[in-house]
């Protein structure tokens, strides 16, 4: 258990520390209240100084607000003119890809200097502040214990609890899928009307395998198609327990097994799914590791272990992104050659269009790759 501490009225003073990305408790932290500057504020942050929140809670999100346009409106040191931007821009999509995330990194660095304490059964003692104790216990767990935590990841985690309630419709199941704190949600259609498309190989009506449930939303596409049995495994906790409340929402617990394994279950499938993340990178938090896995680490060991997970004739269904192609982290010719070493071969493949607001954002760093990128079903067999 990690600890923050800081001096207030003279005196020292402790609490445990939580933060959802791993950041460690940070080593400068200044009391803060109404009278805070925002221009002030601002500094002390990206100085790494943070400020326990001590006023009232709706001016301290308006602080927050205020600490983000000036984080997304930092002007350049660099100098003026067409000359200066085109030395500054970068020389490759992969160095686009870095560099955005850099920013990312920063900008999240900053604004989580914005510290909000918590009393036990996670009350907030200040002033206009909302009851958050439902959407913490969901996150969370019960919550016995003092702590602080930043007014950053506080805002995600009432958001989460809010789309936790709505769901998101997904198009494919004609259905809403309500996705947990910590959870991926399904907001990339394209990937799961692939699944509802695909022709179900020989056998597959009796029995599949999805690896890596996330919100469940692939296994309950496959009971809707028929499958009479799914399988599915998740790592994750909190994957798990989404999954199992949305199976549940859907009234196909008769059809859908949950585990926790890594990536596959004992014994064989006539059908064996899998999403994995498509970016080969570190995520930052729990959520982005359905989009960011380190050397591909899932990937691979989706596509060495499935051969003997398959059954006679049977299919596995790669469901991914190659935007990670366009950006310069994994080419096309090392798939198909963690395919081949796996004694796979490739029976077909779908593809779609991402639909998502980015893909056509011109003003996203990463457009370029996000305009080309194409999200298939790889339809893999035993060679």
């Amino acid at each position: 258990m990690q600890e923050i501490h800081w001096t207030e009225q003279g005196e020292p003073r402790s609490a445990r520390w939580h933060s959802e990305s791993g950041n460690p408790p940070p080593k400068r932290v200044q009391v803060a209240d109404d009278t805070m500057n925002a221009d002030v504020a601002y500094r002390l942050a990206c100085e790494g100084t943070a400020l326990l929140w001590r006023g009232d809670f709706q001016n301290a999100r308006q602080l927050l607000q205020a600490l983000a346009r000036r984080a997304d409106h930092k002007k350049s040191k660099g100098g003026k003119g067409s000359k200066a931007r085109a030395e500054k821009a970068p020389a490759s999509a992969t160095e686009a890809f870095h560099l955005h995330r850099q920013a990312q990194s920063q900008r999240a660095r900053t604004l989580a200097m914005l510290l909000i304490p918590f009393e036990p059964g996670y009350r907030i003692p200040l002033r206009r502040a909302p009851d958050v104790a439902l959407a913490c216990n969901e996150a969370y767990g019960r919550g016995d214990d003092a702590f602080v935590i930043s007014l950053r990841e506080l805002l995600g985690l009432v958001g989460a609890h809010e789309w936790r309630k709505a769901g998101v419709a997904v198009a494919a199941l004609g259905e809403r899928i309500h996705p947990h704190y910590g959870v991926f949600s399904p907001v990339r259609g394209e990937y799961v009307q692939l699944v509802a498309d695909a022709p179900l190989p020989r056998g597959a009506n009796e029995l599949a395998f999805d690896i890596g449930a996330g919100t469940g939303v692939l296994s309950a596409v496959l009971a809707k198609r028929g499958v009479k049995h799914v399988v599915a495994t998740d790592m994750d906790k909190r994957a798990l327990s989404c999954a199992r409340d949305n199976i549940s929402r859907l009234l196909l617990e008769g059809q859908v097994e949950l585990l926790e394994a890594d990536l596959f279950p004992a014994g064989q499938a006539p059908l064996v799914v899998c999403n994995p993340p498509w970016v080969p990178a570190r995520p930052n938090s729990s959520v982005e590791a359905a989009v960011y896995d380190p050397d591909s680490r899932m990937l691979r060991g989706f596509l060495s272990g499935l051969k003997t997970h398959l059954t006679p004739g049977g299919e596995g269904w790669l469901i991914m992104s190659d935007l990670a192609e366009h950006l310069g982290l994994r080419t096309r010719a090392e798939l198909e050659e963690w395919i081949a070493a796996g004694g796979l071969k490739v029976l077909g493949r779908l593809d779609a269009r991402p639909v998502h607001p980015k893909a056509s954002d011109a003003s996203d760093p990463l457009h370029a790759a996000r305009a080309a990128e194409v999200t298939s079903l790889w339809r893999l067999g035993v060679a």
